[in-house]
């Protein structure tokens, strides 16, 4: 099994797909050609589903970092005899470079270079596509390199390291480094014509500067200069890797099954487009000046639903289809033996309410940052407020996918409110006309007293997570963001209490609900998770809205913060016990938290209003831009 734990990974990308480099230089997880694709290395879950590990001979220490606002790492290795700095990249370019130069379909480059001293380094090269089910051969083709035949495409490994090959296991060998020299190794993937190989030496070196080039520009776009800078900066990066860009599709993880307990059954796929997650992202960026990332989310939502018009599913493929059917690889121990290893994800068979509102709050943030909506887009939206008129006072699994059916949650019924709160806002300004107005405001009210009467529970002095119920739940504190309650109001302070009290986990983080609440396996009592990540963000902002003082909200901030790996990451969950990572990495949901929290901490700095409903007049400017289905 890996000896990494979650925490010791890091995450390179290039907007297609993503790999998990270990700090002991191995990487142990790729999927490609795309996110949700079979596996290459998969030593993460398995410890015969393959790995590429470079890495000195004998003991040593490591410190890893990010090159400044960019996704290209670095891993220092310390032994007694030298230095021996590890650059791990896939590369990425700017539209017009690739005018100007042939570049591979998918490429994972590695820099190895000896700054101290002398540093003897071994590597082995074990691909294993298909999650580890499928064994390769690997050929030798003099220059062209190392060529290995899969179902995704042609593997090319070029390097000029030297090596020794079995040819059904893999290549590896060792090598004796000295200060001031660095070798190269390459690995591509060619799924459509002929492989596209760049030379090593002086081109790997100028890939590595048009890779840094390309970040920096992308992150100094950052609207943002508040508390946590770099981190808010780092989390938009991480973000980033999260879109696959062809579509505008924003999975909520590059990763599947890595656990909520160590050893339990709660292990999910992630590798899919959420609505409800990817809206919450591109709120975020689009809070951080990232338009063109808001406006290809929202082009690719319409796409995606086309087919189930009014109805949306919980969740896609990058590709706006539905995912493949949930299914269990029994042949993978699981990481650190946490098993079941699943693929696919059953919740897209779900019914969650709550997408409606997080979808159009997600399109109204667009609209507030200067977007446009055509006509077609207007009756899109007009017809997801008719659906949520007939449809709000039902039962659906809510935001937290339990497998044990449906409930009347409160957060689905205040998303609900917020679907037609919003449209009624866009309506006002002319970017939905021809609304039913008065239908929209209607049902609006009617679920505004449904929430106060029911979910509201006198002798808890709380809102609870389910209507008549006496649960309570992260979400919750969410009521003040979405503009629902006010922050300051006896009743949402009376919430933040009951929240902290029932759900904290110490060191200001929070469990999402009661830890008795059934879970996704059906156990009537939970077997345990850790802290969720964007929940605990969640009671920061809330202080940050109103709840609390300044103060309070930034330090709450800064604390949650240091929960964040060494290179800034965060998985979805948190072991309170220990602070380590739990759950798959990295994590969106997480990151967004904190950028939310960070932007709602500003405005409370500056004194602007906490929570934003305006929408500015629709403007006749035709040239504007506008999203199209």
């Amino acid at each position: 099994m890996t000896g990494n734990a979650i925490g010791d990974y890091a995450a390179i990308g290039d907007g297609r797909s993503a790999a998990l480099v270990g700090r002991d230089g191995s990487i142990d997880w790729l999927c490609w050609p795309r996110f949700e694709s079979p596996s290459i290395f998969g030593a993460l879950l398995d410890p015969t589903a393959g790995r590429w590990r470079i890495t000195p001979v004998g003991s040593f220490r490591t410190e890893r970092r990010y090159i400044d606002n960019t996704n290209v790492l670095q891993t220092r290795f310390e032994t007694g005899g030298g230095t021996l700095v590890v650059t791990d990249l896939m590369p990425v370019a700017s539209e017009e470079e690739k005018t100007r130069f042939l570049m591979p379909e998918r490429e994972i480059l590695r820099l190895i270079e000896c700054e101290r001293g002398e540093v003897e380094i071994e590597w082995s090269f074990e691909p294993r596509p298909g999650y580890g089910l499928r064994r390769v051969r690997l050929r030798r083709t003099g220059e062209l390199g190392v060529r290995i035949e899969t179902g995704a495409g042609l593997l090319t490994l070029r390097t000029d390291l030297s090596f020794d090959i079995a040819a059904d296991e893999g290549a590896g060998g060792r090598r004796r480094m000295s200060a001031g020299e660095t070798v190269h190794a390459s690995l591509t993937l060619a799924t459509e014509g002929p492989a596209i190989l760049p030379p090593l030496g002086e081109w790997s070196r100028t890939a590595l500067e048009r890779t840094v080039q390309w970040w920096r520009t992308w992150a100094a776009r950052a609207r943002y200069d508040g508390p946590g800078r770099e981190l808010v900066v780092r989390s938009a990066l991480a973000l980033r890797l999260m879109v696959y860009a062809p579509s505008g599709a924003i999975v909520a993880a590059p990763t599947t099954s890595l656990p909520e307990r160590i050893g339990g059954p709660l292990n999910w796929d992630y590798r899919f487009c959420w609505l409800r997650d990817a809206s919450l992202t591109v709120r975020a960026l689009a809070g951080l000046g990232y338009m063109d990332e808001a406006h290809a989310f929202v082009n690719w939502l319409l796409h995606a639903t086309r087919l189930t018009e009014p109805e949306l599913r919980v969740l896609y493929d990058v590709y706006g289809n539905k995912p493949p059917n949930e299914r269990v690889l029994d042949r993978l121990v699981g990481y650190r033996g946490s098993r079941p290893v699943r693929i696919g994800n059953l919740a897209a068979e779900q019914r969650q309410l709550d997408v409606y509102g997080e979808v159009i709050d997600a399109v109204t943030h667009f609209v507030r940052e200067g977007g446009a909506l055509d006509r077609q887009t207007e009756g899109v939206l007009r017809a997801w407020g008719e659906y949520i008129c007939r449809h709000w006072d039902e039962p659906d699994e809510g935001i937290w996918e339990p497998r044990t059916g449906r409930a009347s949650h409160t957060h689905s019924r205040v998303l609900c409110w917020v679907a037609l709160d919003r449209l009624l806002h866009l309506h006002e300004q002319d970017h939905v006309r021809w609304a039913p107005r008065a239908k929209f405001e209607e049902n609006r009210e009617a679920i505004r007293r449904d929430v106060e009467t029911r979910a509201w529970n006198p002798s808890l002095q709380s809102y609870v997570a389910e209507l008549d119920g006496n649960r309570i739940d992260a979400t919750l504190l969410l009521l003040a963001w979405y503009g629902f309650e006010p922050a300051t109001s006896d009743r949402m302070r009376g919430t933040y209490r009951r929240v902290r009290e029932v759900l904290g986990a110490g060191d200001g983080l929070l469990y999402r609900y009661e830890r008795n609440a059934p879970e996704k396996e059906g156990d009537p009592v939970s077997p345990g998770e850790g802290a969720f990540g964007i929940c605990s963000f969640w009671g920061a902002e809330y202080l940050a809205l109103g709840g609390g003082s300044v103060e309070e909200a930034r330090q709450l901030f800064e604390r949650l913060c240091r929960q964040a790996n060494d290179v800034g990451l965060f998985a979805e969950e948190i072991d309170p016990a220990t602070g380590d990572a739990l759950g798959n990495f990295p994590q969106a949901f997480t990151h967004v938290g904190l950028i939310n929290a960070a932007l709602s901490l500003v405005r409370r700095l500056e004194g602007d209003s906490p929570v934003r409903r305006d929408v500015p007049m629709r403007q006749a400017d035709s040239a504007e831009k506008k999203v199209r289905v």
